[in-house]
């Protein structure tokens, strides 16, 4: 029997992946199918799987290969000086200006209501990145740098609602100013985030001076 060279098989599976999530970007998780896979990576359909028994176990390859570099993503934000504006530069790069992450996340939903096997895939994944989310709350709030008064795990759902619908934005409304729909989104989870004794002050002229006007 030949034997395995562990470097070499991982490297060849990280090449599948790669491959696969071009074909899901392209053609969707239902349209791309494992014969578009093995063209994309190079390889025949046998080839295929001495790596993955089926589409469905390169979809959850994918999962955990996501969150687990969303948890580096986390800890690098919680080494950062500011960590609510370090979260806001990631939001903003990883789903406002990235068409993949826009295009599978619609992906993801609308095959979630089609197919049950795919739907716990993705249920698995929203579990796994909301505690992910209720760690890094936690932390942040020992730290002092998010509000203690919010829960983590009702704030963590509300922050997964916010990055979907900001991933689905520039599919919704193609002619949406990104930047300015970006200052508004991190005004927005700032405000929401910050304790409140490091809250700015609104602007001298929107406040009212006491007694003034009716």
């Amino acid at each position: 029997m030949r034997k395995v060279d562990p470097v070499r098989h991982e490297q060849k599976r990280q090449e599948i992946l790669q491959a696969a999530l071009s074909c899901f970007v392209r053609d969707g998780f239902h349209g791309a199918s494992t014969t578009d896979i093995c063209a994309a990576a190079k390889i025949s359909p046998g080839h295929l799987y001495h790596y993955f028994g089926s589409k469905e176990a390169i979809i959850e390859a994918l999962v955990q290969h996501s969150l687990a570099h969303a948890a580096s993503r986390f800890e690098a934000i919680l080494a950062s000086p500011d960590v609510i504006e370090a979260f806001l530069t990631e939001l903003e790069t990883t789903s406002i200006r990235r068409r993949e992450a826009q295009v599978l996340s619609a992906e993801a939903l609308a095959e979630a209501c089609r197919n049950p096997s795919f739907a716990r895939i993705v249920q698995d994944q929203g579990r796994g990145i909301r505690r992910l989310l209720v760690a890094f709350l936690a932390k942040a709030q020992q730290r002092g740098d998010v509000d203690p008064g919010l829960d983590p795990e009702a704030t963590a759902n509300i922050l997964v609602a916010i990055v979907d619908g900001a991933r689905a934005l520039p599919i919704r409304n193609p002619a949406a100013d990104i930047k300015q729909s970006t200052d508004h989104l991190r005004i927005m989870i700032t405000r929401f985030l910050r304790p409140p004794a490091r809250r700015e002050p609104a602007p001298a002229d929107a406040q009212r001076p006491e007694g003034g006007g009716n």
